[in-house]
């Protein structure tokens, strides 16, 4: 989550809009921390207090002055049983913008305070009842733009990932208790792994790391979504084919070589992807500032971006020496020209008409066939989609082999303890555990070494 709390204050009474703004049928205002329930009291015209945990009660929210705000649906949920963690009151009132927003500012002067953002989700996770990868899922899931990514958000926010890690964990802790213990009781007759198994076991949880960070790629795709740029000549047809895959008239069209002069974007989905679509101004020698200006700006957006259409005239002759090969899918247009001559030999060719419609079809299966060069990910695996956590785990793949290096040369396991604390850092990282302590427990509770 990336964001700055105040410091925590334990049990802390927030309250705050849980549903999207505008006009709907129900609107919901959550109430959460150790004062939610008097806070409720005094606005929620029921005995409140006496209700059972998990129970909606019909009433009324009134304010000071007694006066009646709306007739809402209150649900009770007592600590520990709610998403939080702490006793939590729901209130259900008529959607709207106006009457949802009286309804907050009656249970603010009554006690509670404005809810910072993600707060609720941050009070589960200091709560102990989701980690911190779940509670990254939470707002994954509420952002997922696919059923890949939905799926994926669910994973993690059902644990998977977390298991994965702790998993890696567990097994990197019994190492480390093993290498406490040598430089511990170096004299003592201790039955442990020899080093060569101790290092064939670490290689074996280095490459289980490996393959689940190697997932990002898939899991970037998945969540953040790919950017789609359209590069070529001028007149090639590029802001035809933006309108062709958009399926809507986005981008100005005519004859005239630099008609776009800057970027265009939206937004389309293929298949199961999100794709951020982009029209880029031609490329060509110029002297015109303001149309140098744009096409510096499209060899930008080339750079950058996941996949380029680098679009070309069918009719007329070419310059390939700007498109960027490895991420280049060439679309051959205008081939409902007279003119139009037959498509050259290039890799990864589609033949086309964006004005008359033709080939966008085989041209959307050829971009889900690039992205998907190794295969769509199945809805069971765990992927990565964070950049944090996969940065986390390169990181500790990285001290991981250090690690591995120095018991391969010999170095005593004293000097390698750092390395063992650093890989179980950057895991710890990722779901927010205390390492630390882990490592100790492991040592005395499971090698019995106080004596």
């Amino acid at each position: 989550m990336e964001f700055i709390h105040r410091p925590y204050q334990q049990g802390d009474t927030i309250a705050a809009i849980a549903t999207p703004p505008g006009e709907g049928g129900v609107a919901v205002v959550r109430i959460s921390g150790n004062q939610a329930l008097d806070v409720a009291a005094q606005v929620y015209s029921g005995p409140i207090r006496n209700y059972k945990s998990h129970t909606a009660h019909l009433g009324k929210i009134v304010d000071a002055e007694d006066r009646i705000i709306d007739e809402v649906l209150a649900i009770v949920m007592l600590a520990p049983r709610s998403y939080t963690g702490e006793d939590t009151v729901e209130i259900h009132c008529h959607g709207g913008s106006l009457i949802t927003r009286r309804v907050l500012e009656t249970i603010l002067k009554a006690g509670a305070r404005p809810a910072d953002p993600g707060e609720f989700t941050f009070k589960a996770y200091i709560n102990g009842k989701l980690d911190l990868a779940q509670a990254e899922a939470v707002q994954q899931l509420i952002s997922a733009k696919n059923d890949l990514a939905l799926h994926a958000a669910e994973h993690q926010l059902q644990g998977r990932l977390s298991a994965h890690i702790l998993t890696f964990q567990k097994k990197l802790v019994d190492i480390a208790a093993i290498l406490e213990a040598w430089v511990d009781f170096p004299e003592e007759d201790l039955e442990f792994a020899s080093m060569d198994e101790v290092v064939a076991i670490l290689f074996n949880i280095q490459q289980e790391m490996q393959r689940l960070a190697a997932t990002y790629h898939h899991g970037k795709i998945v969540s953040h979504g790919i950017s789609l740029c359209l590069a070529g000549p001028p007149n090639a047809g590029k802001s035809s084919l933006m309108n062709a895959l958009l399926g809507k008239e986005r981008a100005i069209v005519t004859d005239i070589p630099g008609t776009t002069r800057d970027v265009l974007d939206d937004e389309m989905k293929l298949g199961h992807l999100h794709f951020r679509l982009i029209d880029t101004a031609g490329i060509r020698d110029t002297e015109e500032i303001i149309e140098q200006i744009g096409i510096r700006r499209s060899k930008a957006e080339m750079q950058q971006a996941d996949l380029v259409l680098f679009v070309l005239d069918a009719s007329c002759e070419f310059d390939l020496s700007i498109a960027p090969q490895e991420k280049t899918l060439f679309v051959w247009n205008k081939i409902d020209l007279p003119d139009a001559m037959p498509p050259p030999p290039l890799p990864h060719l589609v033949s086309v008409s964006a004005k008359e419609g033709i080939g966008i079809d085989a041209l959307q299966a050829a971009i889900e066939k690039w992205i998907w060069q190794k295969g769509p990910p199945s809805k069971d695996e765990v992927v990565i989609t964070s950049v944090r956590h996969h940065q986390a785990l390169l990181n500790a793949i990285e001290a991981l082999q250090i690690l591995i290096d120095g018991l391969k040369t010999g170095i005593s396991p004293e000097f390698v303890s750092s390395d063992m604390r650093k890989v179980l850092s950057e895991l710890g990282a990722i779901i927010g555990t205390n390492i630390t302590e882990d490592i100790l427990s492991a040592i005395f509770s499971k090698f019995c070494i106080g004596k």
